[in-house]
């Protein structure tokens, strides 16, 4: 038997249950909404996390069309999903925990006996660290963006290659191969020596299509690759990046971008106009050095200073 939570799957079966963080504000107990595929024959166990943001739902989004495929009969190995890890800002559509204004994804390792993010992390770690590959399903908030994966452990962690290649067999297209702040999941579950990546599935407000699609195709070729299921694939040279150069607004006003989401862009190029109310241009933003336009804002309007859009650096084939 396989289990997660009160999730508990014979081999051959799935099942679903609550992970337990806690309390709610009423005293009802905090569930995170929990599943195990328990595969008829043994094999890899690949973990499965989404929502670590409140307002980021491709990765649900991704889970709610996949897992329905899923035959257990057909697996080889056991996988197991956390479908809702912060489940107090997915709750009121916000991107931190509002019970203790905590982003999730910096609350790694956790404490069980710390804040609520603290408990949520403590509880979603120790269950990503059950497995063999980990895969935590982002997307880049509510702003527009590529599609990429992120390998987040740095390039001299002794997991660098696993996670590299666990990026190149899910193929979104684009990979930001830059360490990531402390206390991400993708960053401190290779410590613990479970190949991790963190999949950007775009960005909107509300589910994309598109991007679900990229997510649903990436989970199955890793399922694929590390045989938990039928199918030949192979991992996938992309575009690399190893950093971004932010763009922020020289003056207020309205933002006109002069590329489109996925350019190479070169040291002169327009990126972007900031304009007045009435359409005239108050100033142009060219491109520092070559990269790849890789994420923007979605509202136009600006005040002096404030971020604009991102553009990938350091990128190799």
């Amino acid at each position: 038997m396989q289990s997660l939570g009160t999730a508990e799957a014979d081999p051959g079966t799935k099942a679903t249950g609550h992970l337990s963080v806690g309390e709610r504000r009423d005293g009802s107990e905090l569930g995170l909404p929990v599943a195990v595929i328990n595969g008829a024959e043994g094999g890899r166990h690949l973990h499965l996390q989404a929502v670590s943001d409140g307002d980021e739902l491709n990765g649900l989004g991704v889970l709610t069309r996949l897992l329905p495929q899923l035959d257990p009969a057909e697996i080889s190995g056991t996988i197991t999903v956390v479908a809702i890890a912060n489940i107090h800002g997915f709750q009121v559509a916000e991107h931190r925990n509002p019970i203790d204004d905590t982003k999730l994804n910096r609350a790694y390792p956790g404490d069980p006996k710390g804040s609520s993010s603290d408990r949520i992390a403590h509880a979603t770690l120790e269950a990503a660290t059950e497995a063999d590959l980990v895969i935590d399903l982002h997307q880049g908030s509510t702003s527009q963006m590529i599609d990429e994966t992120r390998v987040r452990c740095g390039r001299h962690h002794r997991l660098h290659e696993e996670c590299l290649e666990l990026a190149r067999v899910f193929d979104a297209g684009h990979v930001l191969d830059q360490q990531g702040p402390e206390g991400q999941l993708a960053r401190v579950a290779p410590d613990a020596g479970v190949p991790t990546i963190d999949p950007e599935l775009g960005g909107a407000v509300g589910w994309d299509d598109s991007s679900i699609d990229v997510g649903v195709r990436g989970v199955t070729r890793v399922l694929n690759y590390y045989d938990l299921l039928d199918g030949q694939v192979s991992p996938k040279d992309q575009i690399r990046a190893s950093g971004f150069d932010r763009y922020g607004a020289p003056v207020g006003g309205l933002v006109s971008f002069q590329q489109t989401l996925g350019d190479r862009v070169e040291p002169g190029e327009p990126l972007f106009t900031v304009l007045d109310p009435f359409g005239a241009e108050k100033t142009r933003v060219a491109v520092d050095q070559s990269g790849i336009f890789w994420r923007a804002r979605r509202l136009p309007q600006v005040a002096t200073g404030e971020y604009v859009c991102s553009v990938g650096t350091g990128f190799e084939e």
